[in-house]
Parts: C-alpha cells; structure tokens; sequence
C-alpha cells in the first residue's frame, strides 16, 4: 500500500513539472528595489515561454496605482519582439528604457533621476500568442529613499498656568516615513525628564496642567534610514491674565490702605507737635504793694524788653542787674546824705530796696523758666523736621517702588504683544504655504488628467495595432493550415 502512495506522489509531481514546462512563467529575482532620490535604477525581469520559438513576444513595464499620488497606474513603455520595436511613454521619454533579450529570456527596465511618484509596485507582463497559460506577470516593489525635510516644531494651546498643550513636530517629507522624538531642556540648558502624564506618539508631545516649571527648551528630532533632522522651540509658561489682573488689584489695594494709614499718623502727629499759643506769651509777673517811689523807680523799658526777648543770655542779665543796682546805690547814697536827719524814712527805703531785688530776682527766674520752655519748642520743632524728613524718604521710596512696578508691567505686556505678533506671522506663513500646497496639488491633479487622457487614447490606438497585427497572424495561421491539409490531400 505505501509503494501505490509512494508511485502516485511521484507521478504528481511530474505532471506538475510535465505542465509547468508546458506553460509560461515571469519571475522577477529580487523582491525589493531601494534606490535614492535622483539615482537610477535597473529592474530585471526573468520569462520562459512554453515554445522556444516564439514569432511574438510582447513584454509590457508598468506600475501599480499609489492612493497618495491619487492616480489609477503608471505605464512606462512596451517591447515588441517581432522588429524590436520599443514604444516608450511620452511622459518617460528619456528618463526610462527598456531593453530585452528574447534569446536570453530577459528584458530589463532602467529608471534614471527616479521620483517619488515612482515609489510604488513595478509590474513586469510577458504576453506570447498561444502562451497564456501559467504566470504572465511578476512584481517587484520599488522603494525610493528620501531623507527627512527639516520639521516644523509648533505650540498648540494656551501657555499660561494650569491649562494643557501640545507641541507638534512634522516633516514635510521623508521615504520611508521618519520617526519622531521629542527631548525637554530646562532654562539652565539641562536634559530633563518629562513632567507625569506627558504622552507622546506620532511626533505629537502632549503636556498637562503646565507651570512654570513646564518653561524651557524643547527638540523634536526626525529621523529615517537616510539621516535626521531637528527643530526646535522655546515655551514660556506665564500666569494667566485674569489672575495678573486680580494680584495688580490686590497689590494697588494693599498700597491705597498704607497710603490712608501713612496719612492719618501723620495728621496726628501734626496735631501732638503743634505748639501751644501761650508759648511765645510774656511770663507771667507777680505784682506786691510798693511805694510811688519804687514804681517809678521801675524801669517799664527794661520790663518790656525782656518780655520780647525772652532769649537773653545769662551774661546779658547779670550785667543788666548790676548796672541798676550801682544806680540805686548811687540814688540811696544821696538819699542819706540829704536825709539823715529822718531815720525812720531810711528804714522804709531799705525794706523798699530789699522788696525790690526780692521781685527782680523774681523777675529772673519767670525770664529763665521761658527760656527754658523756648528751648524745648526749639528742641520739639528740629523733632518734627526730622520726622517730616523721613516721611519724604518714604515717599521716595513709594515712588521709586510704584515705578518700578509699572515699568515691570510695561515690559510683561510688551513681551506678551511681541509673543502674539510673532504667533500671528507664523500662523499667516503657514496659511500661506497651505494655499500654495492646494493651488499645487489643484495643478498637478488637472496636469495628470490630461496626461491619463492623453496616454488612454494611445493605449487604445496600440490596441488596434495589435488586434490587426493579431488578426494578420490569424489568416496566416488560417492559410498554413489550408496548405498543410491541401499538401496532405
């Protein structure tokens, strides 16, 4: 029983064999082409046909359709064993050939300066009258090697406190497709990690909830079998406007209160230190009963004086004293000599004198106490201006301080306008680029149609070519038949 199996396996497999050598097959050897951009390429194609002898071989170079480049194929040319004959496309005139050996069963297809728009399956179909039978065509894929276009680097939501952005980076091209990596940089130019939550796929870097510490330098880095690119940006995370405005509030309410307090301790003070209206008066003097001599004795000169220069120095008086006490000797000296002879008016005299000097010393004292008293009002008005010499110091300082704050909101609104208008121009530019990339792809679109047009209606006038060219053959096929049975008759 295992000799019958073993007999009928055998016999399989050289029917299969038996049959394969009984019908066409087109290999292409090498399953993937890589080339660069702009290079050249050479695709060979292997056919054995099922006759050794063949009046007609018409091997046919084509390209599979692309989804992106939105078109239905690509023909490149055609060969035609029966004169050699080698139709080229017009749009690939003098960048493709195509040359065959139908004895060495080989035909070969030469791409110079290759595109992208030839990055895409390469379709080799050998097509042999009576031969149709078997694999007619092969494939090969082309892979067209395009290094990374320096990436644009975006900022994408608002970069104020507690809100979520996303930092995208992009190549314009790049075959095969780059890959991307981001990597953050604090403002000291140190590598970091990224905050928790950070997510990234697809060159997109999503970050959540940012602060200040999100700021600082961020590298996106593209990158394929070719080589790599880089871009870069810078994100400054600022406090939302909302909440300057609401700390501006609080700081211009913090200053109005110690501006109204300030103001209210020195109006006080004013009240304490204002001196009192009495304090430039005369001094108050004490009057006893004397005699009309002793009051007309009384110097209302000297009095009046001393009530309006309270400041007198202490020489000034002690001279004062002695002058009109050696004039009061002098008078009391005469008095006595003119008037010995009453003893009991002399003693009057002398308790007069005495009563006298007890005022005057009286007198003296009342001036040095307001002396005394001017002093201290001396002394409490140089109080007064040193504090009002402070208070000016503490103006100078609010002052310098409030301008310093303006100056530094000045800046901070400055910069935010130099932010937006830089904002606006990138995002203008890229509008821009985004109508050229349309007006383009508009024109390559219509450009293409007419080709596909134009190439249909030359496929359809080869068609005819070979319908006739086949209809030829037929008859003559038809006639060596008529022969060959007339010669057998």
């Amino acid at each position: 029983m295992d000799k019958w199996k073993r007999r009928i396996c055998a016999i399989g497999v050289l029917l299969s064999v038996v049959s394969s050598s009984f019908a066409l097959d087109v290999t292409i050897s090498q399953p993937t082409y890589e080339v660069m951009r702009g290079e050249e390429v050479n695709i060979m194609c292997h056919f054995q046909p099922k006759n050794q002898v063949n009046r007609l071989i018409v091997i046919t170079w084509t390209a599979e359709p692309d989804e992106s480049f939105d078109d239905e194929g690509i023909s490149f040319g055609t060969f035609y064993s029966d004169d050699g004959h080698v139709d080229i496309n017009q749009m690939y005139e003098g960048k493709a050939e195509i040359t065959s050996d139908v004895d060495a069963r080989i035909s070969q297809l030469i791409l110079k300066q290759v595109t992208m728009r030839e990055s895409r399956r390469i379709k080799c179909r050998v097509q042999i009258p009576g031969d149709d039978m078997g694999q007619t065509s092969a494939t090969t894929l082309l892979v067209v090697l395009v290094a990374p276009s320096a990436p644009v680097c975006r900022i994408q939501g608002t970069a104020e406190y507690g809100y979520n952005l996303s930092l995208t980076c992009a190549s314009d091209e790049g075959s095969p497709v780059p890959t991307y990596q981001w990597q953050s940089y604090d403002v000291r130019n140190v590598l970091r990690s990224f905050p928790p939550k950070t997510t990234e796929k697809d060159g997109v870097l999503s970050l959540f909830n940012v602060s200040s510490d999100t700021s600082g330098y961020y590298i996106c880095t593209a990158t394929n079998k070719i080589r790599s690119a880089t871009c870069n940006l810078t994100l400054a995370v600022m406090p939302s406007t909302m909440k300057i405005g609401a700390t501006a509030g609080i700081i211009g309410g913090c200053i109005a209160g110690i501006a109204v307090l300030v103001l209210i301790i020195y109006c006080c003070c004013r009240k304490k230190e204002k001196p009192e209206e009495f304090a430039m008066g005369p001094p108050v003097i004490e009057y006893h009963d004397t005699s009309e001599k002793d009051e007309k004795e009384e110097d209302p000169l000297d009095l009046r004086r001393a009530s309006i220069e309270g400041g007198i120095d202490q020489r000034e008086k002690n001279e004062l004293k002695a002058e009109k006490t050696s004039n009061l000797r002098g008078s009391e000296d005469s008095d006595r000599n003119s008037n010995r002879r009453f003893n009991v008016g002399d003693d009057q005299e002398r308790t007069a004198d005495c009563r006298e000097d007890e005022r005057r010393e009286r007198d003296e004292d009342h001036r040095g106490h307001y002396g005394d008293r001017q002093d201290r009002y001396d002394d409490r008005r140089d109080h007064y201006d040193a504090r009002q010499d402070n208070r000016d110091r503490y103006d100078d300082r609010y002052n310098d301080r409030r301008d310093r704050f303006d100056d530094h909101q000045y800046r901070y609104d400055d910069r935010r306008d130099r932010y937006d208008d830089r904002y606006d121009d990138r995002r203008d530019r890229y509008d821009d680029r985004q109508d050229r990339y349309e007006d383009r792809r508009y024109h390559h679109h219509n450009e293409h149609q007419d080709h596909y047009d134009d190439r249909r209606g030359h496929y359809d006038d080869r068609q005819g070519r070979y319908d006739d060219h086949r209809d030829r053959y037929d008859d003559r096929h038809d006639d060596y038949d008529d022969h060959k049975n007339r010669h057998r008759g």
